[in-house]
């Protein structure tokens, strides 16, 4: 055990600073934090020895185990600030939660190429419209609980959230920013989608997961639980710091920031899975 540890050190700081990192962002950003963890853990577990399907896939449902902490700590936060509407959470809940079960299922016969595909074609869509759309154009107002918004957009986002192995915040931040809410509130209640969209996902990836060969050890179908337990603590510890700082900077430019968080975190899982 101590030679694993030793062997292996660089790699347990990487997921420390990833959880923590995941945790910030998810504050920040309204974000579950899998943008940060699904690349880390499956740069992670490649270097283990582990093919590369088992790998994003135990990847993408770790980060859904993780996006639960973090989510609810960062809810939690904003909900403190004044910052979430909860007749948008109860009313879009349970299509989301819906969504993100079936998105968990799904991964079982999902190639690697396509979860990738998935989830930087969604993170590259998400970067250019934090960083290239101004809050000016988004001041057409919807009411987001009818149910011509709620359900197909609820359930889309939990299907391409639990396949991309994040909360469901990034997506969530767009609609209701572009339905004329201000970029904090839309951070703040979106903060909340991440449970709904963790909960189902990550049952869904336990059992898609269960009894495949070749996995990381210590897995439970596709959720690693030894990395979900440290990522999870220091994404707790994270998340209520991220969550503060969001309410204390300008609208536009923390628009602007998330984009291009988003957008490196895509180019670097189509290098890690196309390139190496």
């Amino acid at each position: 055990m101590v030679d694993f540890f030793f062997d292996h050190s660089l790699l347990i700081v990487g997921v420390v600073i990833a959880g923590f990192a995941a945790g910030f962002a998810g504050g920040l950003f309204g974000i579950g934090g899998g943008i940060v963890t699904v690349p880390a853990l499956y740069a992670v577990f490649q270097s283990l020895g582990v093919a590369d399907g088992p790998s994003l896939k135990t990847a993408i449902g770790t980060s859904l185990g993780v996006i639960i902490v973090t989510s609810i700590r960062s809810l939690m936060a904003h909900h403190d600030a004044g910052q979430v509407d909860f007749s948008i959470l109860k009313a879009w809940a349970p299509w989301i939660a819906l969504g993100a079960a079936v998105g968990g299922f799904l991964a079982k016969w999902a190639p690697v190429e396509l979860l990738t595909a998935v989830f930087a074609g969604g993170a590259f869509y998400i970067a250019w419209r934090r960083s290239f759309s101004t809050s000016k154009r988004y001041v057409k107002t919807r009411d987001l609980n009818a149910k011509r918004f709620k359900i197909p957009i609820g359930v889309g986002t939990g299907v391409f959230s639990a396949l991309m192995g994040i909360g469901g915040g990034a997506l969530g931040v767009m609609v209701m920013t572009m339905s004329g809410r201000t970029m904090h509130q839309a951070i703040g209640t979106s903060a909340g989608f991440g449970v709904a969209v963790a909960v189902p996902g990550v049952a869904g990836f336990v059992l898609s997961g269960w009894a495949v060969d070749g996995l990381p050890a210590l897995s439970v179908g596709y959720v690693n639980a030894p990395a979900f337990i440290v990522m999870a603590l220091m994404a707790g510890i994270a998340a209520p710091i991220g969550a503060r700082l969001a309410h204390r900077v300008d609208a536009e430019f923390l628009s602007k920031l998330f984009g291009a968080y988003v957008l490196l975190a895509a180019i670097s899982l189509i290098a890690d899975v196309f390139f190496n």
